[in-house]
């Protein structure tokens, strides 16, 4: 039995030198293990019901190697080719390219990775011999086609739990509502409530799964929260305990959720993206009630091949007009939605790269600078004229988060990334009127620990930028975050060790994720992430003295990924203006 589980690994080995030959002639450059730890993401359609077809072609199956491939496929490779396995930010799979490859050399690429980016599942532990040999045969086969997802869907799933005319009035509770902290639970779908003024929890509110982001009504009064499940929940901040009033689930898989800001229609309308379906949906501000449904399936900006599954990423509220920003993943188009008439929706249709992802305003608010991860540039749109305003090449897979402004002194208002791929932040010029040779153009690059950067933030009260490296494969880079003293980028930065300041005494991963100021911004707080059966905590660093302020531990926070400051978010607080940027703390800080 030895011998031939050895023979059968050197031939794939063999095969797996056709693999690398293959994958090289498309990819000059390889990929780092913190762009394989993003990139292989799941799906929560792993459990969605889904008619299974069998292609006469194919290699057979039975129907529980079906099942086992599905979820396994779901759980693991949809979140990077896709669910119909078009294609996204990895290679397609789909039958007219894997019947030619056969499964002798799917089972190789499956088994030992590819420098394209492909996990080494089989030699890295996470698969055995039978699952690999299921999957081969598997991805030969015509794809599952998870359900649609309409407004009859919808609104079986919508709940209003207390209707508006039974809110309160006012303010029922003595919370200091502006310096409230959102905090995602990722793996208990919930989200934690924590006083940032007593760093106490104020609610652990039931959400959707592995909550992405947290955005706030521009009131101030409502918190909305959308799960990776597409579940969107609604907490009114003004009740006694603040919690849950309404909620709904937009799809099947979703990743962003905002609400109309623009002068008179304050609170109105909110909108969510899905990944799939691929669409967004519009519902009623108060009751989260579904109005209307669109579609983003259509053609790639540059080949104008038509995509079937555009996923919806990032959508955030312009301050200059009564317009969402919704952005397109794989067709790379920005969406400038008028709600100002939703039963004669009318949409500018903006074109820049493909995988556009994540991003935050500039420091005027008028330029959204949104990440076009793999193909490694920033798209500027500007949304006071509804246009592409630049494209900048920047590093290796742009994760900026919101991103960070800061004035420097010599390019003026910069808008800052750090990079999933490599080591470098990237410094934008964000001013095109007083700074017109460097506006949309990458100025400056700084250098930090290591790729595996999710999140970069400043405050217009701070003179700090603050990376953070999660996906680093270094424990030392993955549990620290580096610190850029404005003022001097040229000394480099100073590193805060977060994970030992938490002062967990277990094993476990204790990531450090998403650096977000109080309202204040003389505080910063940052998620020390372990697993689900792991102690986590939330570590609070004195912004002036960069030294540690408190540990928030407690057994309900489990695995806590992003957080989002009330006052900060409600407000778009991402800029530094030029009469900040003059003003400098008493002391001199000393990078390393």
């Amino acid at each position: 039995m030895k011998g031939s589980i050895q023979l059968r690994l050197t031939a794939l080995a063999v095969t797996m030198l056709a693999v690398t030959a293959a994958y090289a002639q498309d990819n000059k450059m390889g990929v780092s293990q913190p762009e394989v730890n993003y990139q292989a993401g799941g799906s929560p359609l792993a459990d969605a019901p889904m008619y299974q077809s069998t292609n006469p072609k194919a290699p057979p199956m039975t129907q529980a190697e079906f099942d086992l491939a599905r979820k396994t496929y779901f759980e693991r490779c949809a979140g990077c080719h896709g669910v119909l396995r078009k294609g996204a930010t990895g290679k397609p799979l789909t039958p007219d390219i894997t019947l030619e490859r056969g499964t002798d050399y799917l089972k190789a690429f499956i088994a030992y990775g590819s420098p394209a980016g492909m996990p080494n599942w089989l030699t890295s532990g996470e698969m055995d011999d039978k699952l690999v040999d299921v999957m081969a045969r598997y991805i030969q086969q015509d794809p599952p086609v998870p359900p649609e997802y309409g407004m009859a869907q919808m609104k079986e799933t919508w709940k209003v739990i207390v209707p508006p005319d039974q809110r309160p009035k006012r303010k029922m509770n003595n919370y200091n509502l502006e310096n409230i902290f959102s905090t995602t639970l990722r793996d208990t779908g919930e989200v934690a409530l924590i006083d940032g003024d007593t760093k106490k929890i104020i609610n652990i509110v039931k959400t959707g799964y592995a909550v992405h982001i947290s955005r706030m009504s521009a009131s101030g009064r409502y918190l909305f929260v959308i799960g990776r499940d597409a579940k969107i929940n609604m907490i009114d901040l003004w009740m006694p305990t603040p919690d849950n009033v309404a909620e709904i689930r937009v799809g099947l898989e979703a990743r962003s959720v905002d609400t109309s800001k623009y002068k008179g229609y304050e609170d109105k309308l909110a909108i969510a993206g899905s990944y799939w379906p691929p669409q967004f949906t519009i519902m009623n501000g108060d009751t989260l009630e579904p109005i209307k449904i669109v579609s983003t399936r259509g053609m790639v900006v540059g080949t104008q091949e038509y995509h079937p599954e555009p996923r919806v990423a990032s959508i955030v509220a312009s301050h200059y007009k009564p317009e969402f920003v919704v952005n397109v993943k794989e067709t790379g188009k920005t969406l400038m939605v008028d709600y100002s008439n939703i039963d004669a929706l009318k949409m500018t249709e903006i074109g820049s790269a493909p995988f556009l992802h994540d991003g935050g305003w500039d420091s005027s608010k008028r330029y959204f600078m949104v990440a076009a991860n793999n193909s490694n540039k920033i798209a500027a749109i500007d949304a006071k004229d509804g246009k592409l305003a630049g494209l900048t090449e920047v590093g290796k897979i742009p994760h900026p988060g919101r991103g960070a402004n800061f004035m420097h002194p010599k390019y003026g208002p910069v808008w800052a990334t750090g990079h999933l791929g490599d080591d470098s932040i990237s410094l934008i010029g964000t001013d095109p009127k007083k700074h017109k040779q460097y506006a949309f153009k990458e100025v400056a690059k700084l250098k930090g620990p290591g790729g595996g950067a999710l999140f970069i933030k400043s405050h217009p009260k701070s003179r700090h930028l603050y990376s953070d490296a999660p996906l680093n494969p270094d424990p030392k880079v993955s549990q620290s975050v580096v610190v850029f003293d404005i003022d001097e980028l040229d000394k480099g930065y100073t590193v805060l060790p977060i994970a030992e300041w938490a002062g967990i005494s277990d094993d476990g991963a204790k990531r450090v994720v998403q650096p977000e100021y109080n309202k204040a911004g003389d505080e910063v707080w940052f998620s020390v992430w372990s697993a689900k059966d792991k102690q986590s905590a939330i570590v609070v660093v004195d912004d002036r003295t960069l030294k540690l302020k408190a540990v928030i531990k407690d057994p309900r926070l489990i695995t806590p990924t992003g957080h989002f400051n009330v006052y900060n978010t409600q407000h778009d607080v991402l800029t530094q203006t030029e009469g900040a940027a003059s003003r400098r703390p008493a002391h001199r800080r000393n990078a390393t």
